[in-house]
Order: structure tokens, then C-alpha cells, then sequence
């Protein structure tokens, strides 16, 4: 079976990608833990689902997980154990699925249970009405200074279309007199935060992986930067309010597990 919420009269067709791997060092196990009844990363493909792609499917590293998304009618498959990242396990699925060049992949991480299915959808429209684009993204703006100086919160310039100039974990954009301003303000205009959520162009897809890696890339640990050092474009939605929180730790799950609980999440 195959999740598949799309109408036949849609035009717009996309397919819905889940990386999911078992080697978590802070959540072992993570894309089977249990939330509401139902291993996490089928609660992100029910997600995914509702944001009308054509198929969501799952890239998994262990047949375990192939094991759970059946049991729950979700469409898997299983990549190599050995990948780098996400994007080389994609990229796999790709070839796996047989997906033709310009199709449509939107890249849900496994580990977004609460993912806005409205995000999913934007990142591949914007997609398709970028033509010179290879990828998409999402970003939302920063409230508060902490979050701004945070280096776990990666943030995002723009270009006048809304391109993506540069992505950091630095505080950026950065204004002249910032430090003499003693960082009590935001400044102007104001700095967006990077979702992690990638629409693709499936040609693209498949050679990313054997792109040279870029400096700064390595410095920043920021893949998406590779794209932008190669000279691509990515375009990003900038979307009214952020997504839904992910789970990497025990307190991001129990946190997770207590919206479930609460019926605050439908599927």
C-alpha cells in the first residue's frame, strides 16, 4: 500500500522522500520509537501524506523500519547502510523508484512527526515555479536575540528574488554597529531561520552526491552550502510561523508524545 491523499485531477505531482537511519547516538532506535502507537516515522510519512504528494516513501538503512512501514502501509524502501548523509541516501531512493530527472522531491526528515503539510507542499511548488532552480527551502523569521545567536539555529540571507545568498550558523545578517548596540535588538532587516526541509529536482538529486564538497561547507557543517559554492540556486518560501518541533533527544520525544496524548495532533 501507498500513501497516496493526491487527486486525480491535481497537476501538480511530487514525491515525498523520509531518510530514516537507526544509528542515532542521542535517540538510538529513533525512527521506531513509539509515538501514539505508531513507530515516529510513520507518523511523519501520515504527515507527509496530507500535504498531497503523489507518494511518500520512506529511504530506510535497516530492514527493521521496512518491517514497521509495512505494518502500516507505508511505502519503504531499503538504501545502503553505509551513507555519508541524507542526501546520498536519496539520492539511491531516486534510482530505486526510478524517478525521471525533472520530477518533483520534497526531502521530510524522519524525524519531524509534527511537520506543517502545507510546508511539504509549498517547498514543491516553489519548486516548480523556479525553473533555474535545483532546490527549494523553507525559513520562517527569528522572534528573540537568543535564537539569533544560537549556532544550532541556522540562519539564512536572501536575495532580492528570494534566493538564497548564504546560509550560517553565525548571527546574519549582522549590522555595522551591532556590537556597540550590545545585541538588544534585532536587526534590520530581519535575520530568517533555516527549516530543514529541501525540495529537489530528482537529476539533481543523484549527482549532488558526487559534487566536490565545499569549504565552507566543511567549516560550517551546512551541506546546503555545497549547492551555492557549485554555483546553483536555491529558492526559499518564507513561511509565517515555524514548523512543528523535531525530535532529537528524550525530551524532544516525551515532549512530542505529550501533544499525541493530548489530541493536539492530527493525522
Amino acid at each position: 500500500m501507498v500513501l497516496r491523499l493526491q487527486s486525480e485531477a491535481d497537476p501538480m505531482q511530487f514525491t515525498v522522500l523520509i531518510p530514516a537511519r537507526l544509528g542515532s547516538t542521542r535517540l538510538p532506535d529513533k525512527p521506531l520509537a513509539d509515538i501514539a502507537g505508531k513507530p515516529m516515522v510513520v507518523r511523519v510519512a501520515e504527515r507527509a501524506a496530507l500535504s498531497g504528494a503523489q507518494r511518500v516513501v520512506v529511504a530506510a538503512d535497516d530492514p527493521r523500519i521496512l518491517q514497521a512501514c509495512a505494518q502500516h502501509g507505508v511505502q519503504a524502501v531499503l538504501t545502503a547502510a553505509h551513507h555519508p548523509s541524507g542526501s546520498d541516501r536519496l539520492a539511491q531512493a531516486c534510482e530505486l523508484l526510478e524517478l525521471n530527472g525533472d520530477d518533483v522531491v520534497v526531502n521530510v526528515q524522519g524525524d519531524e512527526p509534527l511537520v506543517d503539510p502545507g510546508l511539504i507542499r509549498r517547498c514543491a511548488d516553489l519548486l516548480v515555479q523556479e525553473a533555474d532552480c535545483v532546490m527549494s527551502t523553507v525559513a520562517h523569521g527569528i522572534a528573540n536575540m537568543a535564537e539569533f545567536l544560537n549556532p544550532n539555529v541556522v540562519k539564512v540571507v536572501l536575495n532580492a528574488r528570494g534566493r538564497a545568498l548564504y546560509f550560517s550558523r553565525a548571527p546574519i545578517p549582522w549590522w555595522r554597529d551591532g556590537h556597540v548596540a550590545g545585541c538588544q535588538d534585532l536587526p534590520s532587516p530581519a535575520p530568517l531561520r533555516h527549516i530543514g526541509l529541501y525540495g529537489y529536482r530528482a537529476e539533481f538529486l543523484r549527482r549532488f552526491p558526487a559534487l566536490t564538497p565545499a569549504p565552507l561547507e566543511t567549516c560550517e557543517a551546512l551541506e546546503q552550502l555545497r549547492v551555492l559554492w557549485h554555483g546553483e540556486k536555491i529558492a526559499v518560501h518564507v513561511a509565517e510561523i515555524a514548523s512543528g518541533p523535531g525530535v532529537d533527544t528524550p525530551e524532544d520525544l516525551a515532549r512530542v508524545r505529550a501533544l499525541f496524548a493530548a489530541q493536539s495532533v492530527s493525522v
